[in-house]
């Protein structure tokens, strides 16, 4: 599979009668500390172009995501919707990746996005969105949608610069857990702050071993 997205799927959708088009896509699924991230990304019908160098983010170094956001920014509207450690304690992270995509899509809405209209394309083969929806939507998902979806990687783009911000912002205040290299995930340092210091608020506690 090619690591360029296109907008060729985008383009079926709006040829098949759709006029706005939502990539969805999640980042900090397998942390272990921090909130999880879904991004939104709205593409209307007419649209022909996306940010050169656009990829999944997990393809782009920081620096490299850093600087292509501001022009996702600029493609279009987006947002991110976020759940906290402890709700995903509570409730468990399926759930709180669909609703942490309920609070993008109500963002979008704010923003005068005809989400109801739009078909949203979720980066996957598990649709954890629909079970979370007051009303339904139009979602449909594809594997590998964050690689070959212009539209999923911009919301996958989105989600993880603003995930990131977030886990060096709370480095400043839990600076034991190297959080400003390994964003929440397991890595050694963040393993050995937890021995020497113990779990923050945080902490998916169900979830460190």
């Amino acid at each position: 599979m090619s690591k360029d997205p296109t907008l060729e799927t985008e383009f079926a959708y709006f040829a098949s009668g759709h006029a706005l088009v939502i990539g969805l896509d999640e980042v900090g699924r397998g942390a272990i500390a921090g909130p999880v991230a879904v991004g939104a990304q709205a593409v209307i019908a007419g649209v022909s172009e996306f940010p050169e160098g656009l990829r999944d983010s997990k393809l782009l170094s920081e620096k490299k995501r850093e600087a292509i956001a501001p022009l996702v920014d600029a493609w279009g509207t987006g947002a991110v919707g976020f759940a906290s450690a402890a709700e995903i304690d509570e409730r468990g992270i399926t759930a709180m990746l669909g609703e942490s995509a309920r609070r993008a899509l109500l963002e979008l809405h704010t923003a005068g996005v005809a989400v109801d209209r739009a078909l949203i394309i979720l980066d996957g083969s598990h649709d954890w969105l629909t079970p979370v929806l007051r009303a339904p939507l139009n979602v449909v998902t594809r594997v590998g949608a964050d690689r070959a979806c212009a539209s999923v990687a911009g919301a996958s783009v989105r989600a993880k610069v603003a995930r990131d911000a977030v886990m060096r912002e709370a480095h400043e205040a839990h600076p034991h857990y190297a959080w400003a290299s390994n964003k929440g995930y397991g890595a050694a340092a963040h393993y050995a702050g937890i021995a020497d210091h113990g779990l923050t608020e945080l902490h998916r506690k169900t979830w460190v071993k």
